[in-house]
């Protein structure tokens, strides 16, 4: 089977296709809120650190109740979880609109909004990603994953420019406006889309704080899914904050304004977009640990030549390389804790995989905008990068026996010894 007939079979999913579009919808919002948050940011503050002060806290909630979040999906109906949090997250950036168009806003506005929208995230991604599987199955899921990362980076190519566009025309408050009716028309869309209740654990009488502690201890216990969070935690704390301080490279770096900013985001989506109908076509898991082993060494690589050559025209074709590199790794890493996870867990690894995915770069745009403070933007990237290099190494000698483990059906369990020296 080519790769469009694999892409065609999902799409025959009514269900799925109605997802598509709503999260199109949605996740092209963000983008726009993205580049108004960041360029008002830039604009309150004048500051590196305030911009990882506001990504820390969009997603360092994650990391202190993701973990419940995770158990709360597998007592409860993901679906159900979703649509609430979606409306809520309507409600918070309609507040943040509102204060906006008000011209009462200031830096401390935009950190409270950043907190509550952390909380809602919390609980809505791992109900969302559970939710897609049980939408369209197993067989699927990879395919399904990395349409959602095309669906993704498309909106990175299109919501970039159309957040630069509506707050160089209406201002940052028409940019949040925007957000807010996108969240309200993927609410709808999910409000017709039927499938059965997902809820696998609900009936344990057991509480959440003990529900999440056995969702760790069963993670700990499998070599290849700790490989899998160990490789996303060091990348999403060195490598992935630098997205959040593009607005001072376009600034203090390139000399250029919002334009720069958001044309870097745009490439940076296309590269992503075509990784992910590339990762799309091919369907199953196999090869999966090489490409992601191989993505780490692509941003190392990328990233040192961005921090290196100050000349805006050679960083945008950067740029394009770190969204292969990064939409590479994300799918990989995702679809493969999927398929290695039973399913009375699997909200609870999404739980942890939240933590770690935005826990992890909350730390470090937090730490990397101190830092930039001190000793500037590219030193502290190019730092960062150096350690992706190193984590790269280090990937490439576990590479077999992970690929043994991950890639494998999961009827084919490994054996204790397998577990216990895989990560040695």
């Amino acid at each position: 089977m080519n790769g469009l007939q694999v892409i065609r079979r999902v799409f025959a999913n009514r269900n799925y296709r109605l997802y598509v579009i709503g999260n199109l919808f949605s996740t092209s919002g963000n983008w726009v809120q993205r580049v108004a948050m960041g360029w008002l940011t830039w604009e309150l503050t004048d500051s590196a650190a305030w911009l990882g002060i506001i990504a820390f806290a969009d997603m360092f909630p994650t990391f202190v109740i993701g973990l419940i979040a995770g158990a709360l999906v597998d007592r409860t109906d993901s679906m159900r979880l979703l649509r609430i949090t979606q409306f809520l997250q309507f409600l918070q950036v309609t507040g943040l609109a509102v204060v906006t168009f008000s011209g009462h806003v200031t830096v401390w506005w935009l950190l409270a909004f950043a907190l509550i929208r952390g909380v809602l995230v919390a609980f809505n991604r791992p109900a969302r990603m559970t939710t897609v599987y049980y939408i369209i199955g197993r067989e699927h899921l990879s395919s399904a994953i990395a349409i959602n990362s095309m669906v993704f980076n498309s909106s990175r190519f299109v919501g970039p420019a159309l957040g630069g566009a509506l707050t160089w025309w209406g201002g940052p408050g028409l940019a949040f406006a925007y957000n807010g009716f996108t969240y309200l028309a993927f609410l709808v869309i999910l409000l017709m889309i039927h499938i059965p209740p997902t809820v696998i654990s609900g009936k344990k009488k057991t509480g959440l704080w003990k529900d999440s502690m056995d969702g760790v201890r069963y993670a700990l216990g499998q070599s290849g899914i700790m490989f899998l969070l160990i490789v996303m935690l060091l990348d999403s704390m060195f490598v992935r904050p630098f997205i959040d301080l593009l607005p001072g490279f376009a600034d203090k770096v390139f000399g250029r304004g919002v334009d720069a900013y958001s044309t870097m985001l745009t490439l940076h989506g296309i590269g992503a977009m075509l990784g992910g109908y590339y990762l799309a076509s091919r369907g199953g898991v196999a090869g999966f640990t090489r490409l992601l082993v191989a993505s780490l060494l692509l941003l190392a690589l990328s990233l040192l030549i961005f921090t290196t050559v100050h000349v805006y025209w050679v960083a945008l074709p950067i740029m394009f390389l770190t969204g292969i590199g990064f939409v590479v790794q994300g799918v990989a890493i995702q679809t493969m804790l999927q398929t290695s996870v039973t399913p009375e867990m699997r909200g609870r690894v999404m739980g942890i995989y939240g933590v770690v995915g935005r826990g992890g770069p909350a730390l470090g745009a937090l730490v990397m905008g101190a830092l930039s403070e001190i000793f500037g933007l590219p030193l502290t990237v190019g730092a960062g990068a150096v350690l992706c290099l190193l984590l790269w190494a280090w990937a490439t000698t576990r590479q077999g026996r992970m690929a043994e483990e991950l890639e494998r059906d999961p009827e084919e369990a490994p054996s204790e010894s397998e577990r216990r020296h895989a990560l040695d």
